[in-house]
């Protein structure tokens, strides 16, 4: 029977070709010269970039910003989300429009104090921010203006807030009904400290459907009884009170008046509806 040599084991037969194990024995080096490679071709595309972006003639800032999002799109930047955040009264639409971008384009195209400013300019916003959020997010946080009274003039009804500022027309009211009416010239402006002391009187806000300003310096009330209160200039306050316990001690915003002048500090001059007489209220007499 013939007999069968074997191969030593490790003999050079069994040993793989040097390319392999050349390659076997440099594996672990692989993956750092990749990212080595990686960020070589990062940092040529950002000289180029640099280069790109050194101001020439006419070369405009503008320009070169869509070169560098141009370039970077490319890299996968591209706007894929936008968020708005703190919006309640603001039509979306309105918001878009004034940001200026759009889903797809380049994230690092546009520039953000551009459509801050933008933005900013909507009547329902008060303050505005806008972010990116690399790699493909708009963040747009606004801060908007609380709806405080309904300023009709010119029969024009217009939303505004506690600075007088017009936020919205009278195409946008139907959820603010229940706010204090003011009316005329100058009205927004001077409505603040009067709405927060009739607030303060609920007794006596209830009445009241609408606060007429006057020469755009004082104000008169028109009440639920069709009768208009004169209020001094500068002593609103002080008439509110009175009127209050006048109300309370003689039911006067109940009669068929229609005028309660109170500018004089001492006096009351009362003008009942034609056909109509109304006692002049008394004050209580002081205890001897």
């Amino acid at each position: 029977m013939p007999r069968v040599t074997r191969t030593p084991r490790n003999s050079v037969n069994d040993r793989p070709a040097w390319l392999k194990l050349l390659l076997r024995r440099q594996r672990r080096l692989l993956r750092p010269a990749a990212w080595v490679a990686g960020a070589f071709l990062v940092a040529m595309l950002l000289i180029g970039l640099l280069r790109s972006a050194v101001p020439t003639a006419g070369n405009s800032l503008e320009s070169m910003r869509e070169r560098i999002g141009t370039l970077t799109a490319f890299a996968g930047l591209r706007i894929e989300h936008i968020e708005f955040e703190g919006r309640q009264n603001t039509p979306e639409p309105l918001l878009n429009a004034a940001l200026g971008v759009t889903k797809g384009e380049p994230i690092l195209g546009f520039s953000l104090d551009a459509a801050r400013k933008r933005i900013e300019t909507l009547s329902w916003v008060k303050q505005a921010t806008v972010e990116r959020r690399l790699p493909s997010t708009i963040v747009v946080n606004i801060k908007e203006r609380r709806p405080f009274a309904i300023w009709q003039n010119d029969n024009k009804f217009m939303l505004i807030d506690r600075d007088g500022n017009v936020v919205a027309s009278h195409q946008d009211l139907a959820h603010f009904r229940n706010l204090p009416l003011v009316v005329g010239p100058g009205a927004p402006q001077a409505a603040a400290p009067l709405i927060d002391a009739l607030m303060a009187r609920p007794a006596l806000q209830k009445y009241v459907v609408a606060a007429v300003r006057v020469g755009e310096r004082r104000w008169n009330l028109l009440m639920t009884s069709g009768a208009n209160v004169m209020l001094p200039e500068g002593h609103e306050v002080a008439a509110l009170d009175r009127l209050m316990q006048l109300q309370q001690g003689h039911d006067l915003l109940d009669r068929p008046l229609v005028a309660i002048d109170m500018r004089l500090p001492d006096r009351l001059v009362l003008r009942p509806k034609p056909g109509d007489t109304v006692p002049i209220p008394q004050p209580p007499k002081k205890p001897t």
